[in-house]
């Protein structure tokens, strides 16, 4: 009797796993509980131990291949199996309908085009394994190259995964690899814009590149074939319209994938050699956007093996491909990426990479400062120098596509104006109290939850307190019914790198100051890393953006679609103020000072109703009474 060992469930969010090595091997006896084999995921890697005891029978999943929860990874039973049947089941059930499809669809290549190259791919691969497919229904783009239909090998599908519970639809914005190109498990395949996030896609499988069905600015639903990887060379041709098989005829994909940015296709992904190019050297990529080497080099380079950077692509150690994050990270630090050794995938460079080279220099930087505060004479200090003038961007006077973020940006902005009344409130608050009660617990604070304690959670806590005093400001206005929350959604408006996003603290009334805090801090930080899911974008019912970051004093948000109110933080700026001193006499006095606006709906808030709200978190901000929230 033979036992079934699956992949477990290893969280919530986790829905598919990586096996990167097997503890054992077949024919070796294994106990209960005892380590059976590694399995890496996005969120952990773990041993997997073994449920049963017996010998292991066979390994149905190789290493660095990529299954879901439940799959069945091995078969562990008395030792009666063949152990010598090491790799041959697993070939036999993970792929017995791959291996049978190139013999099938040979007759696909000489057949009238009549369906698009997408429809053959998909067709292919959904009919393999069974009868031939009509003559009638194949093409000159033979969708038996992408099963491998050249003898050398099988392939697979790689669709739109799962990117939320409201996401339906994804929008290709760019492809991180050409058709050729060999890719790892787990490697950044292509970019996808949905109407809740930007997100790269992993590659599912390993394997070459052989077909790119869906191109880039086109929109295909949740589940729909993006591509197919395979383990053979990839097809003389590429998924075009029937009209244009020439291509094919006259352009043989070239040995160096990696050299080869145009693959007998009219319209090629970015080729991985020209990556995004990077600020500083913008102005010269537009200018010859597409490198080509001067002599086109026959020799075979293998897939892993990248060029050296072309002019004006962005610098990366062995050629390697820079997610944006990383690029972006790397150009904030002021980190050279040429002079890195990745740790990832093939050598990529990795956003930890980044981090720790940006951590040294600072360290570096620290020693030399400290050595020159040692030194017994100080130099005079130098004259004031003017303010430097801003650099030219990159930017000026060129035209660029709007990215689909901007686009639902800018829907939405107009939408909320147009379907809502809104009108702005400002008023005047004190906040020296909590600026000296900040200063004073600051340091323990941050020992203590880990985080900075900033002016933001203070303002956010008081907004919390006022919206379920004034629940109008909560509610929304929808047809003729009022709805007044139960639970208050505090979405918190972040500038990222590709536009305004807006993650949501979740039942944030039941949180205190220090939660608050933690949470801010997590969800911009993973907003602007582009880590943040699509639910975390959606559901709020009010929110607050903090202009003052950026040095606005007075602002007047737009109320964000299916909220009534959206609370903006100005900048705290010390001037002279009048006040009451202890006897009651008015005196002038520097006090830390700051505007909040209330933009709302006008068809659900009155004005009396925005003044009371505002009236409330002016009050608690200037009472200042948060010290058992800060630990004092």
């Amino acid at each position: 009797m033979s036992d079934n060992v699956q992949l477990p469930a290893l969280g919530e969010s986790v829905t598919e796993g990586t096996v990167t090595r097997w503890l054992k091997n077949v024919g070796d006896t294994v106990e209960v509980d005892e380590p059976l084999l590694e399995i890496s995921t996005d969120k952990v890697d773990t041993e997997i131990p073994s449920p049963f005891a017996g010998v292991l029978e066979q390994i149905l999943v190789q290493e660095d291949e990529t299954v879901e929860v439940g799959a069945t990874l091995a078969v562990i039973g008395s030792g009666e199996g063949s152990p010598s049947q090491d790799a041959a089941p697993a070939q036999e059930q993970a792929e017995p309908a791959e291996q049978e499809a190139p013999a099938q669809e040979a007759p696909a290549e000489e057949s009238a085009a009549e369906a698009t190259p997408a429809q053959q791919s998909v067709e292919q691969h959904e009919e393999a394994g069974e009868a031939p497919a009509p003559a009638a229904e194949g093409g000159d783009d033979a969708p038996a190259a992408a099963a491998g239909g050249d003898g050398a090998g099988t392939g697979e599908n790689v669709t739109l995964p799962a990117l939320g519970e409201s996401v339906t639809e994804g929008t290709v914005t760019r492809w991180l690899k050409a058709v050729g190109d060999e890719v790892a498990v787990d490697e950044p395949l292509l970019e996808i814009s949905t109407d809740k996030v930007d997100t790269e896609i992993p590659s599912p499988f390993a394997g070459t590149l052989q077909q790119i069905l869906v191109q880039e600015d086109e929109t295909v639903e949740v589940g729909a074939v993006l591509a197919v990887i395979g383990s053979g060379a990839a097809p003389a041709s590429t998924p075009e319209p029937a009209a244009q098989p020439a291509p094919a005829q006259e352009k043989a994909p070239e040995p160096s994938q990696e050299e080869a940015p145009e693959p007998a296709q009219e319209k090629a992904p970015e080729p991985q050699s020209a990556p995004e190019p990077s600020a500083e050297q913008e102005s010269s990529t537009q200018a010859a956007p597409a490198p080509v080497p001067a002599t086109p080099t026959p020799a075979p380079v293998p897939a892993t093996s990248a060029p050296a950077p072309a002019a004006g692509s962005t610098p990366s150690a062995s050629g390697t491909y820079l997610t944006p994050l990383v690029r972006k990270l790397a150009a904030e630090k002021g980190v050279d990426v040429t002079a890195l050794v990745g740790t990832g995938v093939g050598g990529r460079i990795r956003k930890e990479d980044v981090l720790e080279a940006a951590a040294k220099a600072e360290s570096e930087k620290a020693a030399k400062a400290q050595a020159a505060e040692a030194k017994p004479a100080a130099a005079p200090a130098p004259a004031a120098k003017p303010a430097a003038v801003p650099a030219v961007s990159p930017l000026r006077g060129t035209t660029e596509k709007a990215s689909r973020l901007r686009q639902i940006i800018a829907e939405r902005m107009v939408d909320a104006l147009h379907s809502q009344a809104q009108l702005t409130t400002v008023v005047e608050v004190d906040v020296t109290r909590v600026a000296r009660l900040r200063a004073r617990a600051k340091e323990d604070f941050k020992a203590r939850e880990g985080v900075n304690l900033t002016f933001l959670p203070f303002f956010v806590l008081a907004a919390i307190e006022g919206l379920k005093a004034f629940p109008k400001i909560n509610g929304v206005l929808e047809g003729n019914q009022i709805t007044y929350h139960a639970q208050e959604n505090v979405g918190i408006a972040v500038d990222t790198e590709k536009g305004l996003l807006v993650p949501v603290i979740r039942d944030a009334g039941d949180l205190n100051l220090a939660g608050i805090s933690r949470k801010i801090v997590d969800l911009a930080g993973r907003t602007r890393q582009n880590k943040v899911t699509p639910d975390e974008l959606s559901g709020a019912t009010f929110t607050v953006t903090n202009t003052g970051s950026g040095g606005a004093i007075i602002d007047t948000p737009i109320v964000p679609g299916g909220t009534s109110a959206i609370l903006g933080t100005g900048a705290i700026v010390k001037r002279p103020v009048v006040i009451q001193d202890a006897d009651g006499a008015e005196v002038i006095a520097i006090r830390s000072m700051c505007y909040l606006s209330l933009s709302y709906d006008h068809r659900l808030v009155d004005g009396a109703d925005a003044s009371r709200y505002l009236a409330a978190v002016k009050n608690r901000i200037e009472e200042g009474a948060f010290e058992s929230e800060v630990g004092l």
